[in-house]
């Protein structure tokens, strides 16, 4: 990784360019720093296309502007993040500010002003290009001969349908604003510190929680990005399937690599932390070490997603026998979580309770586990108590969208008390997990874990499976694995 270069002196810029402390130049000659101002072609672009999701972008900002008539509202994008001295991790723009805007870029802020007589002026506050005459631009480690060109002001406008100005301006002007604020938090200290004195905890949470619900029902934008993203991760499954044998030789994490590769090849990356769950691991949920032995005779079970460039994930999730072929426990175990899964599945549909795929499929798990004499029945005493749920662990599904688990902040009586809608996005995922240490189950179920997910679109008629390109039944998956491996 390159030095980056810094001035002796700062006077034609209003802060001084951050020097990198060790760096092999301290300085930058009068002759050098005139010869870098120039002698550089005009890069401006002209005649942009608006970006795709513009139309919804715009629509999304008038529902939020009439929400909360005569405030100012004020969502940012936010900051780089350190990861280690002086690199940054990868950058992704709060899910609230893309909504918004269809930006993605760093240190944008979109401001949505009131004015007189109704509606709102929206801006986005975006860094203009590089400064050349006072050397910014190759000497300041975020200039662009280090981190690439960014558009310029008049760019993003053509781009985002939105008036842009310059987002160094932007706290001077949030000190100085009167009236009704509120501000989407966590994202960005220096507009947080500017609005201190403006705001309150509970406002702000009312705009967050809103915009949190906003993104319950999807758009056609939406949900053709959604599958897109869950097409991807179809692909991306394939390839694991593929170089199982190299997994075994290595480990999980060449099944993370090879996934990632999918993953950033279609799209953004992964949407969340890719589960490479090989034999008693698969009974660890999150479990995202990836570090373990990939073995003939066990299963892997793989949760995984790209997330498009728009920023939209999959959430699929698959169990494989490792070598081909379920034994008999396997397959009986994996049928039946295949069997609740089905039972989920059926219960979306518009006006139903947003709990019903949950209950239909826990039942089902809830009546194996009575009939395999793994728990004491009836069937309703198990439910009623939760008593499968030493097995079962998690709820049976979420919201998807923008984020792996969308739409979190909305209220309880939005979303798991709420009836299921068209344009509604969720994963149906049970699941049934042995612990190796479980002496309360035969000895051959543990260590065996097995979850299948999907994820579900709501339609007028029923529902629409965004990830049916996957096989989801026993036979059908050997039968996918070997004409993968030839």
């Amino acid at each position: 990784m390159a030095e980056e270069l810094t001035p002796e002196t700062p006077e034609e810029t209003e802060e001084p360019i951050k020097q990198r402390k060790n760096g092999l130049y301290q300085g930058v000659s009068d002759e050098l720093a005139e010869n870098m101002k120039s002698g550089w072609a005009d890069t401006e672009l002209t005649g942009l296309a608006p970006i795709a999701q513009a139309e919804h972008t715009a629509a999304r900002r008038a529902a939020l502007s009439a929400r909360f008539p005569g405030e100012r509202l004020v969502i940012p994008a936010g900051n780089l993040k350190t990861r280690s001295n002086d690199t940054e991790y990868s950058f992704r723009a709060s899910t609230e500010y893309v909504y918004l805007t269809g930006d993605q870029t760093q240190d944008g802020v979109l401001v949505l002003e009131p004015v007189k007589g109704g509606g709102h002026q929206a801006t986005v506050y975006l860094l203009p290009r590089s400064n050349r005459a006072n050397g910014e631009f190759w000497l300041d480690g975020q200039g662009e001969l280090w981190v690439g060109r960014r558009h310029s002001l008049a760019e993003a406008e053509q781009l985002l349908g939105i008036p842009a100005k310059d987002v160094r301006e932007l706290a001077g002007a949030l000190k100085e604003a009167t009236g009704p604020v509120r501000n989407v938090r966590g994202h960005d200290a220096g507009v947080e510190a500017a609005l201190t004195d403006k705001v309150t905890a509970e406002r702000d949470e009312e705009l967050r929680v809103y915009l949190s619900e906003a993104r319950l029902i999807k758009d056609d934008f939406e949900v053709s990005e959604l599958q897109k993203a869950c097409d991807a991760t179809a692909r991306g499954f394939e390839d694991v399937v593929k170089v199982l044998d190299k997994a075994e030789a290595t480990s999980e994490r060449y099944i993370e690599g090879t996934f990632f590769l999918r993953a950033r090849v279609e799209g953004n990356d992964i949407g969340y932390g890719s589960i490479c769950a090989a034999g008693p691991h698969a009974t660890t949920l999150h479990w995202v070490r990836n570090d373990g032995p990939v073995r003939s005779g066990d299963l892997l079970l793989l949760d995984a997603g790209v997330e498009t460039n728009e920023l939209y994930t999959a959430d699929v999730t698959r169990t494989l026998p490792i070598n081909g072929r379920y034994t008999e426990l396997q397959r009986k175990i994996y049928d039946a979580v295949y069997e609740a899964q089905e039972a989920g599945i059926a219960a979306v549909k518009p006006g139903a309770a947003y709990r019903d795929f949950h209950d239909a499929a826990q039942r089902v798990l809830a009546e194996k586990l009575v009939e395999w004499g793994l728990i004491e029945g009836p069937v309703e005493r198990v439910l009623e108590l939760g008593l499968q749920r030493r097995w079962t662990l998690h709820g049976t599904g979420h919201m998807l969208g923008m984020d792996v688990h969308d739409c979190a902040a909305a209220r309880t009586e939005a979303y798991v008390d709420t009836t299921l809608e068209p344009g509604m996005c969720l994963t149906v995922e049970p699941g049934l997990y042995f612990q190796a240490d479980d002496l309360t189950v035969p000895e051959e179920y543990r260590g065996i874990g097995v979850r299948i997910e999907d994820d579900i679109l709501v339609t007028e008629d029923g529902n629409r499976n965004l990830s049916d390109s996957l096989p989801r039944r026993a036979d059908e998956v050997e039968a996918w694995m070997a004409g993968l491996k030839g």
